[in-house]
């Protein structure tokens, strides 16, 4: 993947951060005031989850992390300081998820984050 061109955001270190064992790498890619709007079967459009700043980002990363999943980066699409892209997930039991995000870039970093996920009920 590499980085995009025109951008400092590095697809690549997308990839490795998703597909590690730890969000540290994941978190490194986040602004420091980043925000993070999360809709799921829990989380409805109207009233997503909203996350501010490292700190509470990296408590979800922890959380995630601790699970016993995989994680995939399927596809990354970077157009200037806009990013799309889509990871597939899969616990240990079989159950799995997908997860869409639409990126924000300031600087190189992720300014603001959209993600819609669903899973296997």
């Amino acid at each position: 993947m590499g980085t995009a061109t025109g951008s400092a955001f590095d697809t690549e270190k997308l990839r490795r951060g998703i597909e590690g064992n730890t969000g540290n790498t994941l978190l490194s890619l986040y602004a420091d005031d980043a925000e993070i709007r999360i809709v799921d079967r829990d989380s409805r459009p109207s009233h997503p989850r909203v996350l501010h700043g490292r700190i509470q980002i990296a408590e979800l990363l922890d959380d995630v992390y601790r699970r016993d999943m995989t994680h995939k980066l399927d596809r990354c699409v970077v157009q200037g300081d806009h990013a799309a892209f889509s990871e597939s997930c899969e616990y240990g039991d079989g159950t799995r998820v997908f997860a869409e995000s639409m990126i924000t870039l300031r600087d190189g970093k992720i300014a603001e984050q959209i993600m819609i996920q669903a899973w296997d009920e």
